[in-house]
């Protein structure tokens, strides 16, 4: 009997604890911008009704559709052939006398989308961490919603990204984004949407509220009073209670490097471990209190020594034990480094095809902690930075390279890659995402095409 072929990576050893190399896949030729598919009213058809959690953000996705298909007619260029990707729906026009809304029945679901990426194009924070939450816990069934939503304040980031901790099981409480003056409409529509009926693992708590953020006033709400640093080491002391037992790993990132900590949203709601906040140059008192209170507990300082010191390293070393550092020397690289980091059971080591991935920009920490649940469900992967809006970073390609999916004979058994794209047009462009696609697919290893 002919032997199986293997999937192209199949073979290779386990990356060692620190090894950041891998090998490349030949790169396909590059992918052409996106065409916007002609538009055209909708024939009516008898469908099933839309699930109320994906009405709950409809208004959300025609926005970022709208203004990703205006982007693409608009900032194209040059001549467009037929052999160039469309995008997988489009906001229809609307026909003369039909009423100004259309449904998500109309307009498809998720509204831009390649082979190989999803987007989630919200304008703002608030508007992506609706739909991260919605994408992971559908809610057309009692078994899909989520148990609880942790809501936090937008003018907090260092909080924000503490909560993701929340998300990891047994809590499992994606992320909204409120003010202390009141809801957004999407996180409101969204926690409609979303239901939570609190659980065992919750204490009968359907929504964690964090800081001065508003919430509804109908649910059984606890609430997270300190914000800031003294407000993540809050957030570790709740999980350690509600899930049970300590923490596993402890994560210290930068009070004063937002793009250095955001990587670490997506490893708290993967993985349970607690982030805290230390400033560069000393080490925050409430980071301290609960260093001394793990003493034994392995504890990971993520970022350079311009993001947090030497000193604090040595100072944190002397509560708790062992210490390392992750690092890279930008936010891009840094956000690798960690996708590529193990050691023991800590880390991603995604060093190989078969992962999903979460990309958003630099310059939007809140980002980071509204699509961390994305990390925690689905294709579970780590979170990768881009600092341009329309152009990839050198290192982030070449990463995407280093873990690109091959076969040699059956595409079938292949292991695959896919990205989650964090943000509308202005936070990264759509021919940028595109350039994502071509290095996240599958492409064939020796032989001809």
């Amino acid at each position: 009997m002919a032997n199986k072929e293997r999937p192209i990576n199949a073979d290779l050893p386990p990356a060692r604890a620190g090894d950041t190399s891998a090998a490349r896949a030949e790169k396909p030729a590059p992918a052409k911008p996106p065409t916007p598919a002609k538009k055209s009213v909708p024939a009516k058809r008898r469908r099933k009704p839309v699930p109320a959690a994906l009405k709950a953000i409809f208004g959300l996705f025609v926005l970022a559709a709208v203004f990703i298909v205006a982007a693409i007619v608009g900032g194209g260029g040059g001549e467009q052939t037929s052999e160039s990707p469309a995008p997988v729906s489009e906001a229809p026009s609307t026909p003369a006398g039909a009423p100004a809304t259309q449904t998500p029945e109309d307009l498809g679901y998720p509204l831009f989308a390649t082979a190989n990426t999803t987007r989630v194009g919200g304008s703002d924070p608030a508007s992506n961490a609706a739909a991260v939450a919605v994408a992971a816990y559908p809610s057309t069934q009692p078994s899909q919603q989520p148990p609880a939503v942790t809501v936090v304040d937008g003018d907090d980031w260092r909080t924000a990204i503490a909560a993701s901790v929340l998300m990891a099981p047994p809590v499992k409480a994606p992320l909204l984004i409120s003010a202390a003056d009141g809801m957004p409409d999407a996180s409101s529509e969204a926690i409609s949407a979303l239901d939570p009926q609190g659980s065992r693992a919750t204490g009968g708590t359907q929504v964690f509220a964090l800081g001065a953020a508003a919430t509804p006033g109908d649910l059984e709400t606890k609430r997270v009073s300190a914000g800031g640093v003294a407000g993540a080491a809050a957030l570790a002391a709740l999980r350690q209670k509600l899930s049970g037992s300590p923490p596993q790993h402890i994560v210290i990132a930068s009070t004063a490097d937002p793009a250095f900590a955001m990587p670490a949203a997506a490893w708290a709601a993967r993985s349970g471990d607690p982030v805290l906040f230390t400033g560069p140059d000393q080490l925050a008192r409430p980071t301290a209190s609960v260093l001394e209170a793990h003493p034994h507990t392995p504890v990971y300082v993520l970022g350079p020594s311009s993001a947090v010191s030497s000193d604090v390293v040595r100072e944190i070393g002397k509560l708790a034990s062992p210490v390392r550092r992750v690092s890279g020397e930008d936010p891009v690289a840094n956000a690798i480094e960690f996708a590529r980091f193990f050691d023991g059971s800590f880390g991603w080591n995604v060093n190989d095809p078969g992962h999903g991935f979460v990309v958003a920009r630099s310059e939007d920490p809140l980002d980071a902690a509204a699509a961390a649940a994305l990390s925690a469900s689905g294709a579970w992967g780590p979170l990768l930075l881009t600092d341009s809006g329309d152009t990839l970073p050198a290192a982030l390609r070449g990463y995407l390279l280093d873990v690109k999916p091959g076969y040699t004979t059956d595409p079938t058994r292949a292991f695959y890659n896919h990205v989650w794209v964090i943000g509308d047009q202005e936070a990264i462009d759509v021919n940028e995402q595109a350039e994502i696609d071509e290095l996240a697919a599958l492409v064939k290893i020796g032989g001809e095409e």
